[in-house]
């Protein structure tokens, strides 16, 4: 057998020849100390996301029914955004929902405060960015990330709605991700509500004469959202929503279970009596 032939494996890596390198236990107990260049490389940074990933399911697992709001981190709050966003969350808090945001200020912290003075779950879901944001003094349950996947990632997974008000392109790049996964399947269509409808009126006149006229969006796919300024509309909107899907899964659930039944009520019937 030549040089060439051998294969040794390390890992998930297959190398020939005279290729080597350590193995992992090797490397773990190696003396000295390892140059702090490893900590910029991609096998590293992948753990980092890993770790990300698993301290934001841990801590969200058990919320229950949450809602995500987003918005304008620069909305003061004599603004008309930062009320109505404070008065969503106290009754969104009323029909059993915790509420998630981004945890910093402006809509962000209208949305905790207006859950925490309803006795409900406020989250902030905050990130890691050039300049400081710390988590505004209203979240209960505050969550630091550097990446901006892994934190978007738990404003969908843990959410039954969005409501979105007005805001700047961080706002608009999570109000386009979600109604793509809802377009593409990737979640189920759940209810993204936007406030404000002379904000958003000039962007949706836009998609409709424009990607809808070409061709580039089907039709359909503008029924996806629901444009209010009342709060009423939009909680309605969501209840509703929420309450079909728990009636779906109380069916699917009952289904399977009179579905186990009977299959052991066959195979007993099979097997005969007991002698």
């Amino acid at each position: 057998m030549t040089t060439r032939d051998l294969t040794r494996r390390s890992g998930a890596v297959m190398m020939r020849g005279g290729a080597r390198r350590p193995t992992e236990d090797q490397r773990l107990l190696q003396e000295g100390r390892e140059p702090a260049e490893f900590l910029e490389t991609d096998t590293w940074r992948a753990l980092r996301i890993l770790g990300e990933f698993v301290e934001g399911f841990d801590a969200l697992a058990n919320i229950g029914p949450a809602v995500s709001i987003f918005g304008s981190a620069r909305a003061k709050r004599s603004e008309p955004e930062y009320r109505l966003a404070r008065r969503v969350a106290r009754r969104l808090v009323k029909e059993g929902f915790a509420i998630i945001t981004g945890g910093g200020p402006g809509v962000m912290e209208a949305a905790n405060r207006g859950a925490q003075e309803a006795g409900g779950l406020s989250i902030g879901c905050n990130i890691e960015l050039p300049f400081e944001q710390d988590l505004n003094d209203y979240v209960d349950l505050g969550m630091q990330f550097r990446y901006f996947f892994v934190r978007k990632t738990m404003f969908v997974k843990y959410a039954e709605a969005f409501c979105i008000f007005p805001g700047g392109l961080g706002t608009l790049d999570e109000l386009f991700e979600s109604l793509t996964l809802i377009q593409t399947g990737k979640i189920e269509h759940f209810p993204v509500v936007l406030f404000g409808t002379a904000y958003w009126k000039g962007l949706f006149d836009w998609i409709r004469a424009r990607p809808l006229a070409e061709g580039k969006v089907a039709a359909e796919d503008l029924e996806l959202f629901t444009l209010t300024d009342d709060v009423d509309e939009a909680c309605a909107a969501i209840l509703a929503r929420y309450r079909e899907r728990e009636e779906k899964e109380a069916a699917s659930q009952e289904a399977t279970a009179q579905a186990m039944k009977m299959a052991a009520g066959s195979s007993g019937s099979r097997r005969g009596p007991t002698p």
